[in-house]
């Protein structure tokens, strides 16, 4: 379902979107936060039962402490809060591994998507609660010769704020240094807890859904879901509206 499909809200008026907000991990990137939760777990909990989905439902989005206890209550592990921390630390550590060995790769989809919303003269943003994010996009090229960090106008990775999504601080920021009122801004999302945060902003929320969670991200009221930003009709987003492209 597009966004003209949807009755117009206070909040989101169509034809009216002229900002971007990008989050990262599974959206620009298929980074390896999810393999390095899996592998942190050894020791505390069987791994194997870390799944896509419940990374998706659970983690994904999230501040990495409240990332960390919102796994372990998933797997049911006792003392869930007090293991959070040092649980959150060894994910970490093979964060770094998995970067520093290559575990980063752009979705071309998502490279396409950048160029083409930055062909329209956009501003844009990139805001995610990792604070692994900044190092991810710079070792990403684009043809251009530019690295991905440096395509954004703002900036808002790894900043500590008092709450994680689904509270929309980190967009309204965005948006704000942006210079951009938020229900003019949309924001591409592929974990329902930021398509939340999207919404509680009153911003239009597309939500990728790269992992079969489709429903998710339309229980968590995405505007419009795409498996791929190539997706998008481009054409429609230069007038200030979000659609699919036809069939």
């Amino acid at each position: 379902m597009s966004v003209r499909e949807l009755p117009a809200s206070p909040s989101v008026q169509l034809g009216t979107l002229k900002a971007a907000i990008f989050d990262v991990d599974g959206v620009l990137l298929a980074s390896p936060h999810e393999h390095a939760w899996r592998e942190a777990l050894s020791g505390i909990a069987d791994p194997n039962l870390f799944t896509t989905e419940m990374y998706q439902a659970n983690v994904a989005g999230k501040p990495r402490v409240v990332g960390a206890r919102a796994a372990l209550e998933a797997l049911g592990v006792p003392d869930a809060a007090r293991l959070a921390v040092s649980y959150a630390e060894r994910k970490q550590k093979w964060l770094e591994y998995l970067i520093q060995t290559g575990g980063v790769q752009a979705f071309p989809d998502a490279l396409r998507f950048v160029q083409a919303v930055l062909s329209l003269g956009w501003p844009m943003a990139v805001a995610s609660s990792s604070k692994n994010a900044n190092d991810m996009m710079r070792s990403v090229h684009l043809v251009s010769g530019q690295n991905l960090f440096e395509v954004f106008d703002v900036n808002v990775c790894g900043r500590d704020l008092p709450h994680g999504k689904p509270d929309p601080a980190i967009f309204l920021i965005a948006a704000r240094e942006l210079q951009i009122p938020p229900a003019h801004c949309f924001v591409a999302e592929d974990a329902p807890a930021g398509i939340e945060a999207a919404h509680a902003g009153g911003m239009t929320g597309l939500g990728v859904a790269r992992h079969d969670d489709a429903a998710l991200l339309r229980t968590a009221r995405a505007d419009l879901v795409v498996t791929s930003l190539d997706e998008v009709a481009v054409d429609e987003l230069a007038e200030g509206r979000m659609c699919r492209k036809p069939a």
